[in-house]
């Protein structure tokens, strides 16, 4: 859920590194500053007579006295009495220089520069006409033609550490799939979910629509964390720089600067998104012979991260320019303006913490329990610092952030395989109780998008607006088509997942709720696999005709999910449920839902326990 905003400084940041001084070169280690002497240098000195040397010995002891007393002074007017600690952890003088000031410190490089000289238009129109041939050709299909479904391996570009706290990784363990919804989105492996069916057209049926649902690709981090949080941590090291200094493993930290921005997408979120496009062209182009007289509708929100992931998007499947090839509806991502891709915006009860940041208490436990044995680790390797479990649990999330931005993170070989499932563990212990099934305000917060994927899918308008709907814009058909064969929406993970709870598709809560003192065995509900960065759920309609009725099907991250837990949905080979059943299922729980009472009553939600996403009723 986004939460309310709240500032959080990560040091200065106007501050950049300047190149060594002098007194900064001799803060460096003695193996670093004393280099070998030069050639030349021995051959000037053996140059000199004996009588010269003899009488220049005086003033050499009285010029290492008066240098020694001078550099006395000057470390003692920089740095006070901090730089005549001894660290009593180790022997090694080198290991005690203590860390720059500016670590920690915000680095910042802004683009484009704010007045380019060269910068003049008319010299670079961006259309010169000779363009040359440009017919084009038949609309793909992969999805119906091809022998099997394409997968996506999830991150291009990024670089994992060969090493994992001192020891190569086992060759089955991917770093990328533990970083809960800070995982890059990749192909879940078919019948992960229990259906083992293809995501591709089952044998005679014929996909004959698609509603897309993706999130945002990767971002640097929110402005705000419950727990955790890069910007903080990073504030905290910047703010006792004078004191501490890290070897080992945390030996990168003494010039580790904060490289992170804030909540907008970084290149590879955008290479994420397009990649997305093109993947979906390939898979549904056909859909596009039936827009004979009318563009598709796209639908995102004005938050920067998402107009520019939809924007990314249009550019993958359209290719550029994509300008007068479909139209994109920005709804508005703020307070008082009902919104299904942003619903808590006009639910006062999600910015009560009580009720809707569950989690927090519940992660804190389990942090203090998985990351017990890396803080021991990690402490014999700072001095002057005390290392919390939070600052630990927030290395591992710079792991994942600092990749995805940068590419690579030295934070990420400081753990262990085991510490690493425990934080992938951490990430589904935070979304279960705070945004999925078990989080109070879960289905009320996802029951706008079903209201509206209903009326797309009997193609009638929204019978009446109680929620999160937006009425002016829903009831007019050219901003709400009913009638069209594909629809693209964008919204963050905490939206997914509420929605995902509001459908019922209660195979993933089979094991809730989640425990804080293990990781449970075959565990259902897995944050890596339902909302990663660039996450998609495929809601297809398929036309089967030895079935009788139109079909429908839920594909997340190219698995099929079973929709068993929905009344009057059989179990089914291929995870498809008959279109009628599948609504008159929606339309009892959209009637049995209170967003009135869930959004605005005052009920207590940090004892109330749920594995349906539902608050507690009035009467208890």
């Amino acid at each position: 859920m986004k939460e309310p905003h709240a500032d959080v400084e990560a040091g200065d940041d106007s501050y950049k590194p300047e190149p060594e001084t002098e007194e900064q070169q001799s803060l460096l280690p003695s193996s670093t500053r004393d280099a070998p002497t030069s050639p030349s240098t021995s051959r000037l000195s053996s140059c000199c007579s004996s009588k010269s040397r003899t009488f220049s010995i005086p003033h050499l002891i009285f010029a290492f006295i008066a240098g020694s007393l001078a550099c006395f002074l000057a470390q003692y007017a920089f740095f006070g009495t901090s730089c005549f600690k001894r660290p009593s952890s180790s022997t090694d003088d080198s290991a005690h220089v203590l860390a720059p000031p500016y670590v920690g410190s915000t680095e910042v490089h802004n683009w484009p520069p704010p007045t380019p000289t060269n910068d003049v238009p008319p010299l670079f129109p961006t259309n010169v006409g000779h363009g040359g041939a440009t017919p084009t050709g038949a609309e793909p299909a992969l999805i119906l033609t091809a022998p099997s479904y394409p997968v996506h391996t999830g991150a291009p570009q990024l670089v994992v550490p060969a090493m994992l706290s001192g020891v190569k990784p086992k060759k089955h363990f991917d770093l990328f799939k533990k970083w809960g919804n800070l995982s890059p989105w990749y192909s879940v492996k078919r019948g992960a979910y229990g259906i083992d069916s293809d995501a591709g057209a089952p044998d005679g049926c014929k996909v004959t629509g698609l509603h897309l649902l993706h999130r945002h690709g990767a971002r640097y981090p929110t402005s705000w964390a419950a727990y955790g949080g890069p910007a903080a941590l990073a504030h905290r090291l910047n703010e006792a720089a004078a004191d501490w200094t890290a070897q080992g493993d945390l030996d990168f930290l003494n010039n580790w600067t904060y490289k992170l921005g804030e909540e907008v997408l970084t290149p590879f979120g955008r290479q994420q998104l397009y990649d997305l496009g093109i993947s979906i062209r390939l898979k549904y182009g056909f859909l596009l012979e039936n827009f004979t007289d009318a563009l598709p509708v796209f639908r995102t929100e004005s938050q920067n991260r998402m107009l520019t992931s939809a924007l990314n998007f249009a550019a993958g499947f359209w290719g550029i320019p994509y300008e007068n090839k479909y139209l994109q509806s920005i709804t508005i991502e703020a307070r008082g303006f009902n919104n299904t891709l942003a619903p808590y915006m006009t639910c006062p009860n999600a910015f009560d913490r009580s009720k809707s940041g569950r989690g927090t208490s519940f992660v804190k436990e389990w942090a203090n329990t998985y990351l017990k044995a890396a803080q021991d680790r990690l402490q014999q390797q700072i001095d002057g610092y005390t290392l919390t479990i939070e600052d630990v649990y927030t290395m591992q999330q710079m792991c994942a952030y600092e990749t995805v931005a940068i590419g690579f993170s030295k934070f990420c070989g400081l753990f262990t395989e085991e510490e690493w499932e425990g934080f992938n563990y951490a990430m589904d212990i935070t979304f279960w109780y705070d945004s999925a099934f078990g989080a109070p305000l879960s289905r009320a917060l996802g029951i706008g998008y079903i209201q509206e994927l209903v009326a797309r899918l009997t193609h009638t308008p929204i019978e009446r607006h109680n929620s999160s709907t937006n009425s002016t814009l829903d009831n007019n058909p050219i901003t709400f088509p009913l009638d069209h064969s594909l629809y693209v929406d964008a919204t963050h993970e905490v939206v997914v997942l509420n929605i995902i709870t509001a459908l019922n598709l209660s195979s993933f809560a089979a094991n809730g709720p989640l425990p804080t003192d293990h990781i449970p065995k075959h565990r259902s509900f897995r944050v890596s696999e339902l909302a990663p960065f660039s996450t998609n759920i495929q809601f297809q309609l398929l036309s089967c005709p030895s079935r009788g009725s139109e079909q429908f099907r839920v594909v997340i991250n190219d698995a099929v999910a079973p929709l068993t837990g929905i009344e009057g949905c059989p179990e089914d080979a291929d995870g498809m449920c008959p279109i009628p059943a599948f609504v008159a299922a929606q339309k009892k729980i959209i009637s049995n839902t209170d967003w009135d009472w869930a959004c605005n009553g005052d009920w207590d939600g940090h004892e109330w326990n749920t594995t349906t996403g539902d608050v507690p009723s009035r009467s208890s």
